[in-house]
């Protein structure tokens, strides 16, 4: 039985929670393995919306064991937030498990993110504020807190202190704010422990048995593959790794362990916060995108800069990630539009190329080569048959996945669990 890896092909925003949701149906473990609540994904079940920051998709669906593996950075008050809020809604949260080594954030390193790029000024990354680059930092400095580190009480308060010792001569000295008490912290981090214990485990150990005992496992990336640390438009990238790779490392699991690696891509882009862009319209048809494709941030609320298909960054993302299948979201959203111009190479300093350049100088200058697809008037959001598609519909998609080099798997046609055009079986 497989084991499957769900990524952004993008940067981010691509619809990945319905993705995740729909695939999760068929598996017994969800696994999201990179990240924090700096990104966040919208699943619709019978026309009710969940809102997800750290929590796993499959956690909606009976049967399935979600975990929040080791490559992610924990939030504590937001994890259990999320949780009251979907068991007050009815849903069952129960089943959830959390790597011992998930790394979590302490409340100086959310004032420490905000407070930095309040300082950069003109300079800042357009980071969410939530404190998941000082974290994932602490991580590698190998100061962090760890969830395992809640049931050691003079650990934990070490830790606290050690970390602080750094952070307080900062905001003091630089920053001009008041020093943050390591009690006060460790406190509030201990408060949360024996809501943790029961869902405390080895990752790697309960997802390498399960796969030993035919089980089907999903690794969920957050962001995409265009905001990896590694990969993508450095330094306006996120602090994590989620490409591919990200899910073993994220996980303790094996590469030769991975079956398949599906990548979620939208039938136009986004992206949201600073960095370049090379096909974003800043004009009424990118503003007809944002509000026609509900293009705003679901964490941070912030409107999505919008723009045509880059099969550019779609070809590069099939590389990077070794992808097997890609699942095409929001094609409803381009219905209408008379012509849909494609991405297909970039041209730079008078050069023309159909890969990713090899600087990111050249890519902040690099001019989309367009091609002209002809566009549809027809309501496709019905529509459940590749073959039922419009005919410029079919091509859309088509010219699409010849572009990729990958096929198109899966189709989006609306945002409901059910509105989803299926070419191949992804799982099974």
């Amino acid at each position: 039985m497989p084991a499957v890896v769900v990524v952004g092909t993008q940067w981010g925003d691509e619809g990945k929670g319905k993705a995740t949701d729909q695939l999760g149906q068929d598996v017994d473990y969800v696994v999201k393995f990179n990240g924090g609540n700096n990104a966040g994904h919208t699943v619709v079940i019978d026309g009710e919306s969940f809102a997800f920051h750290l929590l796993p998709a499959g956690v909606l669906t009976p049967g399935v064991t979600p975990i929040i593996g080791n490559g992610v950075v924990v939030d504590l008050e937001v994890l259990f937030t999320e949780i009251e809020e979907i068991q007050s809604r009815g849903k069952d949260a129960s089943s959830l498990l959390i790597s011992a080594d998930a790394h979590i954030i302490p409340s100086y390193n959310r004032i420490l993110d905000r407070t930095t790029e309040r300082f950069l000024g003109a300079r800042q990354l357009g980071t969410t504020g939530r404190g998941i680059g000082p974290t994932y930092a602490d991580k590698m400095n190998r100061v962090g807190i760890r969830i395992q580190d809640l049931f050691d009480e003079s650990i934990l308060r070490q830790k606290v202190r050690s970390a602080l010792d750094q952070k307080n001569s900062l905001f003091l000295k630089v920053f001009n704010r008041a020093a943050i008490d390591p009690d006060e912290v460790a406190d509030e981090l201990l408060s949360y422990a024996e809501r943790v214990r029961p869902m405390m485990v080895d990752c790697s150990l309960i997802l390498n048995e399960a796969l030993d005992a035919g089980k089907t496992v999903l690794f969920e990336a957050g962001q995409a593959t265009m905001l990896d640390i590694d990969h993508g438009t450095y330094p306006f990238v996120t602090s994590s790794s989620p490409t591919a790779g990200g899910a073993c490392t994220g996980t303790g699991v094996g590469p030769t362990r991975i079956d398949s690696v599906v990548g979620v891509v939208k039938a136009y882009t986004t992206r949201v916060g600073e960095g370049p862009f090379p096909t974003e319209l800043t004009d009424a048809v990118g503003e007809r995108l944002r509000t026609e494709g509900g293009e705003f941030g679901v964490t941070t609320g912030r409107p999505r800069r919008c723009g045509w298909h880059d099969a550019v960054v779609t070809r590069y993302a099939a590389r990077v990630n070794g992808l097997t299948d890609l699942v095409m979201t929001k094609l409803d959203v381009l219905t209408g539009h008379e012509t849909i111009p494609v991405c297909v190479a970039y041209e730079v300093d008078g050069r023309r190329s159909q890969e990713m350049p090899l600087t990111q100088s050249d890519f902040h200058h690099a001019v989309p080569v367009y091609e002209e697809m002809p566009g549809w008037s027809e309501d496709i959001s019905g529509v459940r048959e590749f073959s039922d598609l419009p005919r410029a519909a079919q091509d859309y998609v088509l010219r699409i996945e010849e572009l990729a080099g990958c096929r198109i798997s899966a189709i989006g046609v609306g945002p409901g669990r059910e509105a989803t055009i299926s070419r191949h079986r992804l799982i099974g």
